[in-house]
């Protein structure tokens, strides 16, 4: 058998030591010893970009968080008109030189489009800083709104993180995250704060044979202007329970853990 080559290194912000690492046209980016991003299985994470775009076919503005090795960039830039801007916010620069550098033949080198701009930081900044700038929010970051996330994911997936997430959305706008597993209070917070047409949908990792480990990508639209909010989010969540969540398959041996 090959065996692994490792290519670079870099740190995240939180000090976990990463490693861009090869064998023969395999790769993967490893966060603490443990794989984090391997470009054997991005099925779901092309399908994030394409469940979000196919609400909003008229997208122009579309904020992803999260590079990972491109895979999730190029399958929105494939469905974006030559007029349209992604922006991708990524914590670790040494990820976007990879994406751009060793890997870049990987997703079709969606760096070098010239709609697409990194910036280096923390996604939920982005959001906090904007208002209505987006027609599609696009999250892939750590393990998503799983429950047991991290305590300081709430900025993200918490009440503060969604509100801040419907605030950056143009009415009409649409929020998909991508995550490792069912998380069943997620989809009734998003209602609770103004989210309409919340879905879950579960694809598979590898995206082409539907077989083996799958992921969920949450699914969520912004009113458009002049809808009213629900006079009693919490009678609504009682009455209906937590929408499409039920019956999601657990995350299996092929979960990710998600370091940026």
């Amino acid at each position: 058998m090959i065996p692994w080559e490792t290519v670079a290194r870099a740190r995240a912000p939180d000090g976990t030591p990463l490693e861009l690492a090869r064998r023969g046209e395999e790769w993967v980016v490893r966060a603490g010893g443990r794989v984090l991003m391997p470009s054997r299985t991005h099925g779901s994470e092309e399908s994030l970009a394409a469940l979000a775009l196919e609400r909003v076919p008229g997208a122009r503005a579309v904020l992803v968080g999260g590079l990972g090795l491109g895979y999730t960039l190029r399958a929105a830039l494939d469905r974006l008109p030559p007029d349209a801007r992604v922006v991708v916010a990524e914590l670790v620069p040494e990820v976007a030189a990879w994406v751009g550098g060793p890997v870049a033949h990987l997703a079709g080198r969606p760096l070098e489009d010239r709609r697409a701009e990194v910036r280096t930081g923390d996604v939920a900044r982005v959001l906090a800083g904007a208002r209505g700038a987006w027609d599609a929010v696009l999250l892939d970051v750590d393990n998503g709104p799983e429950a047991g996330s991290r305590a300081g994911q709430d900025r993200l997936y918490g009440d503060r993180g969604i509100r801040a997430c419907l605030g950056a959305l143009r009415p009409g706008g649409v929020l998909a995250v991508w995550s490792s597993a069912p998380e069943e209070s997620y989809p009734r917070r998003l209602e609770a704060a103004g989210f309409r047409d919340v879905a879950v949908r579960v694809v598979p990792a590898r995206g082409d044979t539907g077989r083996g480990v799958r992921h969920a990508v949450f699914l969520a639209t912004r009113p458009g202007a002049g809808a009213r909010p629900p006079r009693d989010p919490g009678a609504r969540r009682r009455a209906r329970g937590s929408p499409g969540a039920a019956g999601m398959p657990g995350r299996g041996g092929g979960g990710r853990r998600r370091a940026r």
